[in-house]
């Protein structure tokens, strides 16, 4: 079967950094969906993945975001038939969705929204369940609208992860929802989706919370260089708040910033579930299915960008290019393949 993959971990302009090459089709077993890849988008995880060194300069195909056709179930699948389409993230531990077919545990994935083409449902996966993570688990906001009126500020709210907490933030819980973005067209992007403010993150952030009346948020869900943010995240967050970030600390930095406002402090990473195995990985299908019932009812849109087709090497290193320069909005996804 065709994939698009890599044996190195190089540049993204290097010319072996993407290869379209060919592997052998999985074959569907226990738990597992065999799935007719027709769709991936590409995330920020992919472009860390794949510079990291590969041991014994094995093949890597990447991807972690993907829709398509079930063509085989394992012996104890029990949720999907042959012919479902289907939408999901995987495991980052697997081979990746850059593949023509691809095995993936029914319980993180679900039924793609039928209202969404095979590339609009591909952009929802990996995002949709980083940000309701991220909302409705670690910062604990009640998607029952019991916290409706709270502020939060979302630093970083074009990308993929934003596009979508700002709609669940907006239409389930009912925040008050400051975004931020550094361009226009980011930040009108970001109020289509529902923010109700939009200040530059490049600017100063206290000073222009101040001026449109939320000196400090209930709220802080940080989606790009929390190192870089810090001290204004901690100084913008109210007593007890809440802050949740999904990106590393690349220096140290002071969580006793925290303590005289008994803030707390959590991190998020989607694949937690899915690595380890957990016993309620299912909670993955439970709210990719809940997701796919609000798209098809209109209270969410799909957060795709750009669409390129055909799925190959050269498009998936434009797409990775375009990433690593920080300018994307929404998110990009390559259909089909050639």
């Amino acid at each position: 079967m065709k994939a698009v993959g890599s044996y190195k971990a190089l540049a993204v302009n290097e010319a072996e950094a993407f290869l379209d090459v060919e592997i052998d089709k999985p074959v569907a077993s226990g738990r597992n969906l065999l799935v007719e890849v027709r769709a991936v988008s590409v995330n920020p995880v992919d472009t860390k993945v794949r510079k990291r060194p590969h041991p014994d300069e094995t093949w890597r195909v990447l991807g972690w975001d993907a829709s398509g056709v079930v063509t085989a179930i394992g012996d104890d699948v029990s949720g999907f038939a042959v012919g479902d389409e289907v939408y999901y993230a995987g495991c980052i531990t697997k081979p990746g969705s850059n593949s023509e077919y691809q095995l993936v545990d029914e319980r993180i994935a679900a039924k793609k929204p039928a209202s969404l083409g095979f590339a609009d449902a591909a952009a929802l996966p990996l995002t949709t369940i980083t940000a309701w993570e991220a909302l409705f688990e670690r910062l604990g906001v009640s998607k029952t609208g019991a916290d409706a009126g709270k502020s939060i500020l979302m630093i970083g709210g074009a990308g993929g992860v934003g596009s979508i907490a700002i709609q669940l933030a907006s239409k389930l819980a009912g925040l008050n929802i400051i975004a931020t973005a550094s361009r226009e067209e980011s930040a009108n992007w970001c109020m289509a989706r529902g923010a109700d403010f939009v200040i530059n993150h490049y600017e100063d952030i206290p000073e222009a919370l101040v001026e449109i009346g939320h000196a400090q948020v209930d709220y802080v869900l940080c989606l790009t260089n929390i190192a870089g943010y810090w001290k204004t995240i901690t100084d913008v967050i109210k007593p007890q708040g809440k802050i949740c970030t999904i990106v590393d600390f690349f220096e140290d930095s002071n969580l006793d910033l925290l303590k005289l406002k008994s803030a707390s402090f959590a991190f998020e990473f989607m694949f937690t579930r899915s690595m380890h195995q957990t016993d309620d990985m299912d909670e993955i299908n439970k709210l990719l299915s809940e997701t796919a019932a609000l798209i098809d009812s209109g209270d969410l849109v799909t957060t795709a960008g750009d669409a390129i087709s055909p799925i190959n090497a050269d498009n998936m290193r434009k797409v990775h290019a375009t990433i690593e320069e920080g300018r994307a909005i929404g998110k990009y996804v390559l259909e089909g393949w050639a």
